[in-house]
């Protein structure tokens, strides 16, 4: 009997989504906090707790998120401006969702760039172009344009500051790009709280535009899954058509809300990350063998070469798992390590050092 294959036939040599990297004692690949945000507000999360029906669909609490969420994000928004979800994987789904028209549809996007902006592009049956990053980190403005300039473009995606390189894009060609205002922009800042650069203010200038961010990573919450949307009324009502009803659990927004009432404590991680975060960049910089790139984020894109995956294995066998970003050309034989806490940055850099000793000693018998 013949199989019968009943899902799209672009599934069928699409692969799942996944995350492949190392997992060791140190986790430093992930761009994950080092704070447990639960030890941190867990007596405002308990009461809140004691606010909530979770036998019902509706509570205050989704009103009250939404006020000091707008009231967070600032720049003059209201409730009606934003959409959360879970983390901003799912903001990226259902906007993709949103603009996709038919099976011409594409996405373009820089590169390399965050790896799943293809994942889930490709999960609704849209394409995805890419205009590369050169050496210097720059890109071709014109043929980003000329792209989106296709009449089968349906959103152009910037990744600012962009992961895994860890740099701001240029000022002027954001504005460029936004200024194409009869297709969508997706300003990706997942990264914004380590970068102080954001785009909101433009929200009301440009109809075209959208931001998503996510609690993952200044807010210490990978865990929690939370992430949100923020756009011109207009665009928030017409992606909302594709959301599931109640998609965002009563306890995640509980928890939001929690870090949200205790914000500046998560600031005050945040510095400290950005302070550690320049400690390891210096010393980086001693190490004459080591290249890094300029970051604006919670990470260090660098390289030392063709012992880089050397370097990968050596680090992974002690426990240190680092995420390799080498698929691309331009990050040939890179490294992305998330920044730690004091001990574990000490740790990698002795690691790192005890490397290079022994790739020195090879390389002189």
């Amino acid at each position: 009997m013949e199989k019968i294959y009943y899902f799209r036939n672009d599934l069928k040599n699409k692969k799942k989504t996944e995350v492949n990297v190392p997992h060791k004692e140190n986790m430093m690949c992930l761009n994950e906090s080092t704070l447990n945000p639960y030890k941190t507000i867990e007596n405002t999360f308990l009461s809140i707790l004691g606010n909530i029906n979770i036998n019902r669909y509706y509570s205050s609490i989704t009103s009250e998120l939404s006020a000091l969420l707008t009231e967070y994000i600032g720049n003059n928004m209201e409730p009606h401006n934003i959409l959360w979800g879970n983390g901003a994987d799912e903001m990226l789904y259902y906007l993709f969702t949103a603009v996709r028209d038919n099976n011409d549809s594409f996405a373009v996007s820089l590169s390399p760039s965050y790896f799943d902006y293809r994942s889930y592009s490709e999960a609704v049956g849209m394409n995805i172009k890419f205009v590369s990053f050169g050496k210097d980190l720059s890109f071709d403005l014109d043929e980003y344009e000329k792209l989106m300039e296709d009449s089968s473009c349906k959103l152009a995606i910037l990744c600012n500051p962009n992961n895994p390189t860890g740099h701001l894009l240029d000022d002027s060609a954001i504005v460029k790009i936004l200024n194409h205002r009869d297709k969508p922009v997706l300003i990706d800042e997942t990264y914004y709280e380590f970068s102080g650069k954001t785009y909101v203010g433009l929200i009301n200038e440009f109809p075209n535009l959208v931001i998503i961010r996510s609690f993952s990573k200044s807010f210490s919450a990978a865990g929690l899954r939370f992430g949100y949307l923020i756009s011109c009324n207009e665009n928030i009502r017409e992606i909302e058509k594709v959301f599931t009803a109640f998609n965002s659990g009563i306890l995640t927004q509980a928890f939001a809300l929690a870090i949200l009432k205790n914000k500046d404590l998560f600031y005050e991680h945040n510095k400290l990350v950005i302070s550690e975060r320049k400690l390891l960049e210096k010393e980086l910089r001693k190490r004459t063998d080591i290249k890094i790139l300029p970051t604006k984020t919670n990470f260090v894109t660098f390289t030392i070469g063709d012992k880089t995956k050397d370097l990968f294995d050596f680090l992974s066998d002690n426990e240190i798992a680092l995420r390799a970003v080498w698929s691309h050309p331009i990050l040939k034989n890179h490294l992305r390590i998330t920044i730690g806490d004091a001990n574990q940055n000490k740790m990698f850099l002795n690691k790192l050092d005890e490397f290079m000793v022994k790739k020195y000693e090879k390389s002189s018998d």
